[in-house]
């Protein structure tokens, strides 16, 4: 049985690769950090908790990560550990540089010492290539990042490709383009718009208010990427792998799309906050995978656009109409959650 250590566990990424893996027959050590009520929410939605262990672990301390390899002596490592949102970068960006840049830094010096022969994954992100320098973006598309969250991005990126070659680690970046699902948080766009549509159906809340509408995303569905992330791993050789659909949508047509799905004008509901935008903007991130596709296989088209939104709609849906229920007192299981969906 392979032992694979997921830093990031409680997030989007961490519990579908989780559920991955364990489905591949690896025994599986999670890390979260010591806080007064971790969270372990995403673990337990895909009923998976009891099955990972769970091990204490914080970027900012290399004794941490050392303890935790030594415990685990990994076969595989995924660091999906990050201050990962982006608008938060800007109000925090000296912590985003500590968490996501220099607490990769951290643990790649640690594998080094620990366990040099295990293989290691590192979440890199198409916030990257910011200001695009072409369209789309591969795997050698010059970097522009226009946040501090995609600064410490790029600088962990390199980070990885010097311990590589430095080192002789067998040390992958996957160059991820966004990814989203029922599991992703609140404060990113897509889950924000899905979540508030249905709170808008239920008479619970009057107005979406967002950003930049007209942005661009290449957006597919988090579970089809950690396979990818495993694939990777799985190669002769290490290398930089860029996974995305190769199509892209803007933020609008996401709204669109989701309010025709409740039968409802999103005109009527959404309002653009300028307050929303940020300093500086990624306009266009559109990714060309072609190099998984002809290594490994990876499909990027597995789970298509629109099949991305009714998923995540259909779980809010589910989710507030309970939140309602318990509101008012209903039992749940007499409530009728679910509108009826448009095609």
């Amino acid at each position: 049985m392979p032992n694979a250590i997921i830093t990031g566990i409680t997030g989007q990424d961490g519990a579908y690769l989780a559920r991955f893996l364990l489905g591949k027959g690896y025994k599986v050590y999670g890390t979260f950090r010591r806080v007064s009520q971790p969270n372990f929410s995403r673990l337990e939605h895909l009923k998976i908790l009891p099955d990972v262990e769970l091990i204490p672990f914080d970027l900012l301390d290399q004794s941490s990560m050392i303890e935790a390899l030594r415990k685990v002596e990994p076969d595989e490592i995924y660091n999906l550990a990050a201050q990962s949102f982006v608008g938060a970068s800007f109000e925090q960006p000296v912590a985003t540089g500590e968490i996501t840049g220099l607490g990769l830094t951290r643990l790649l010096d640690s594998m080094r010492l620990i366990c040099p022969e295990a293989k290691f994954y590192q979440a890199s992100s198409s916030e990257m290539f910011g200001k695009v320098q072409e369209i789309p973006q591969k795997e050698d598309t010059p970097y522009y990042p226009r946040s501090p969250y995609a600064a410490a991005k790029l600088y962990a990126h390199w980070v990885t490709i010097n311990y590589r070659e430095a080192y002789d680690l067998f040390a992958c970046s996957g160059i991820l383009f966004n990814h989203e699902s029922p599991l992703r948080g609140l404060e990113f766009v897509t889950r924000k718009v899905t979540y508030s549509a249905a709170r808008i159906y239920h008479k619970l809340q009057d107005k979406l208010r967002l950003g930049n509408t007209s942005a661009r995303r290449d957006w597919g569905y988090a579970a089809d990427y950690v396979e990818g992330m495993w694939m990777m791993l799985q190669q002769d050789n290490p290398d930089t792998y860029v996974l995305a659909t190769g199509e892209n949508h803007s933020v609008q047509e996401f709204v669109e799309k989701t309010f025709s799905l409740l039968g409802m004008d999103w005109k009527e509901h959404v309002e653009i906050d300028e307050s929303l935008y940020r300093p500086t903007e990624v306009q266009t991130l559109l990714g060309d995978s072609t190099k998984a596709i002809e290594k490994f296989g990876w499909n990027p088209q597995k789970t298509p656009f629109d099949e991305l939104v009714k998923m995540m709609l259909e779980s809010d849906m589910d989710l507030v109409g309970r939140e309602k229920a318990a509101v008012l007192g209903y039992d749940e299981h007499k409530v009728h959650l679910y509108p009826h969906f448009k095609e």
